[in-house]
């Protein structure tokens, strides 16, 4: 297979959710850009990206998390993350919390590095699908699934890292997939982070309607870019004792011939 990744070092952010709970979907990930010819190395020093520090306003503790992901991944070419979510507080909010550090009447010379630095590496931070349609130049990865798919685009995919359409096309590209589309694909399946934590019950009526019409749909699987959405929905989907099964869209492209 040719192999467009040949001679970049990629530095694959798990993020917390997924190193804990979802781990199949990084190593996914490492598998898929082995495959295209990429150096992969994981950063034991990485942690979280502090988007639920930063959306509930411990800006502080955030920015101590901007100088754990620039510590670690700041000597790669880039960085490739299973988490559109993760990815788009990396862009978003790093260089804001960086830059709240540079306010401060002690700021120090270290403080305005890491605002430098903080810039340059939200830069090179991507999502997988981003980085293999817009730096890899890849729509067919090479996988195979034979089965009936339905995607779920999750709302920080779309309104925050600005994914667009790229997970769809690297679907359409899967051999033997049957993509069906979902009703109401773009509403929110009611995670929002610490909103499910804070709005309990709007948040599984929200999960419900999106379960309801996953189900609808007949497909033998739902997949998405972020496990914490296919966590929420997919806890729904379990206690109806649903077939549809949630998978995370790193999976489905590790998957090939020889896998």
């Amino acid at each position: 297979m040719n192999q467009p990744g040949k001679g970049m070092r990629v530095g694959l952010f798990a993020t917390c959710v997924n190193d804990i709970m979802f781990p199949s979907a990084p190593k996914a990930v490492a598998t898929i850009l082995e495959r295209l010819g990429c150096e992969v190395i994981f950063p034991t020093a990485q942690t979280c990206c502090g988007q639920m520090f930063t959306n509930t306003g411990y800006f502080s503790a955030g920015l101590a998390t901007v100088r754990t992901y620039v510590e670690a991944f700041d000597g790669f070419d880039y960085v490739v993350s299973p988490s559109a979510s993760c990815i788009g507080s990396v862009r978003e909010q790093h260089p804001m919390l960086a830059e709240q550090g540079t306010g401060s009447t002690h700021a120090s010379r270290h403080d305005r590095a890491l605002l430098q630095r903080a810039r340059r590496l939200a830069e090179r931070s991507y999502d997988l699908s981003e980085f293999l349609i817009d730096i890899l130049g890849v729509v067919d990865v090479g996988a195979v699934f034979p089965h009936k798919v339905t995607y779920h685009p999750t709302c920080h995919s779309l309104r925050v890292a600005h994914v667009g359409d790229r997970p769809l096309r690297l679907l359409r590209a899967v051999r033997g997939l049957q993509l069906i589309d979902l009703p109401d694909a773009y509403t929110c399946c009611g995670f929002g982070g610490t909103f499910c934590v804070k709005n309990p019950d709007v948040s599984v009526a929200m999960a419900s309607a999106k379960a309801h019409n996953i189900i609808a749909t007949g497909a033998d699987y739902v997949v998405a870019g972020d496990n914490a959405c296919l966590m929420n929905f997919g806890g729904l989907l379990h206690r109806d004792r649903a077939s549809v099964k949630p998978i995370h869209l790193a999976e489905i492209l590790a998957e090939s011939r020889t896998s």
